[in-house]
This record gives structure tokens, sequence and C-alpha cells, in this order.
């Protein structure tokens, strides 16, 4: 079984609520910070609590060192997600509004800490389950707390120096899950660089959803990513973004599809333009 798994909103709904079920509302827009916050209390899926990215789900940014988003420290995460209430064999539902980066993020953070199992992303996120009529409430969950004790496993993160010394390896296959125009350099409205890392290919991570905004077949993903791949071995595929979210999306498209979990870059584009000396290139 791939370790990505999916739950449509029916399937959700039908399933009897239990006292071992973790649902984290990941929403969160990069152009209004409080706007997570502020829909989880307006409606949200019952039961679920509230994952904020920056607040919960990031580290702290060191300035001219990190991206926008560095990763969590692994304990005090860990503690985040006791206090939520997750239990080791805890069943655990994502969701964000749609497309799904923010609930993918949350999904690969689980995996990286080795909650691996009985995790699931709601396809289609809220907009499909509101799609299909069911019900939002504003209830704050009571929950006690959870036992998990992660351990990140660092197998699944590349560090910036290590990727610079793999940009000249033939077996690279390196994907980027910014748009086309961001990754050509033609317009960059976050990060005060624009371009990409030599020798990426763009992967927009939208192109994992069908027009309905759910998950592909998986067949039509691993197409996608034999694709890119080429010749080369899916052992030499990294995966990154701005800031090391949506890149997210790609990997968990990627185990969808049936490939095994590939390293991520966290510090992502943010990261890597931090130092001058490191190179980027534009155009395609």
């Amino acid at each position: 079984m791939p370790l990505a798994q999916l739950i449509t909103p029916s399937e959700l709904a039908s399933r009897p609520a239990g006292p071992d079920r973790l649902i984290l509302d990941c929403r969160f827009a990069l152009d209004d910070l409080a706007y997570g916050q502020r829909s989880y209390a307006e409606g949200h899926i019952p039961g679920a609590v509230f994952a904020d990215l920056e607040q919960h789900l990031s580290g702290t940014i060191v300035k001219g060192r990190t991206g926008r988003h560095p990763l969590p420290n692994p304990q005090t995460l860990s503690q985040q997600l006791r206090a939520w209430g997750l239990n080791t064999a805890s069943e655990v539902i994502l969701y964000d509004d749609g497309p799904g980066a923010f609930a993918a993020h949350a999904w690969w953070l689980l995996a990286w800490l080795g909650k691996r199992d009985n995790v699931y992303l709601l396809d289609g996120g809220l907009k499909a389950w509101k799609e299909a009529g069911l019900p939002l409430n504003q209830a704050l969950p009571e929950r006690a707390a959870g036992d998990f004790a992660g351990q990140a496993d660092d197998r699944l993160v590349i560090r910036a120096e290590q990727l610079e010394i793999l940009l000249g390896d033939p077996e690279l296959t390196l994907i980027d899950a910014r748009a086309l125009p961001r990754f050509k350099g033609e317009i960059e409205p976050i990060d005060p660089v624009a371009g990409h890392i030599p020798g990426a290919q763009c992967a927009v991570f939208t192109d994992n959803l069908g027009s309905d905004g759910r998950f592909l077949p998986a067949e039509q993903l691993h197409a996608r990513f034999a694709a890119l791949l080429g010749e080369r071995s899916v052992d030499g595929l990294v995966a990154y973004c701005g800031s090391g979210v949506t890149a997210c999306h790609n990997l968990f498209a990627l185990s969808l599809a049936g490939y095994p979990l590939a390293p991520l870059y966290a510090g992502s584009w943010s990261e890597w333009i931090t130092d001058p000396d490191r190179p980027i290139a534009t155009g395609e």
C-alpha cells in the first residue's frame, strides 16, 4: 500500500467518530495570516482542531539563513501533536480549502516524525466537503493528550549544501512545484530573487489534480512523474518549491503513484537565495 492515502468526504462522514481520530484543519493564506484561524472559527469539520502553518507547523525563521517556513523542532512538533490528542495508532485526517498543499505539508511532517499509518488527506479539501452538503460547526473539541513520540527521519530531508554537491550529478531529478512564471523567473511575488535552482524541472503541484480539484488516478500520476524522471532512477529525485510547502503536494502525489518517499529540500528557493554564492537559473 502506498504511504499516501486519500479519503472522500462521504467516506469520512460515514465512518463512526471515535476518540482516536484526529482531524487537523490546515487552512492558511500567505497573503492573510489570520485567514486560517478566522475561517476555522467561522466553521470547520466537526471534531477538527486548527493547525496553523506558521504557528504550529514551521520553525523559527533566521534572517539570511533559513527559508520562509523552516522545519519545526521535532520535539516541539511532537509535543504539539500530543496536545492535540495524537496517539501512535490514531487515524489522522488532514484538510485545507483545496488544492491540498497545506494538508500535504502536514502529512509530510507526520511522515518525517514516523507517523505513516492511517493518515489521510481529504480529497478535494473543504470545498468538496461543502459541495457534498456535509455539516460544519464552530465547536472546539475537547481531547485528551496523546502518547505520540515522534522521531525525525533525516533520510527524508536534504540540506542546501548536500544539494549543491548533487547539482552536477546526472542521476539527480530536481522538481520544482511552483508555477511556471515563477520557475522561469518572469515574476517573483514573494521572494527577493527570481528564478530556479539550476537543473530543476518545473512540476507545478496543481497538475496533480483534475479539474474537480481532486487527485488524479494513480496511473496518471505515475505517468506524470515517469516523464519527469526519464531514464533516471527515482532514488535521485528531490522535491522543492518556494518554502517547502507545495513540494509536499508533489511528494504526496508521488507516493499515491506508488513511488517511494523522496527527499524534500525543505528550505527550498527562499533558503537557497539567502547565499549569493549559490547558483541560480532563469528560463526553462
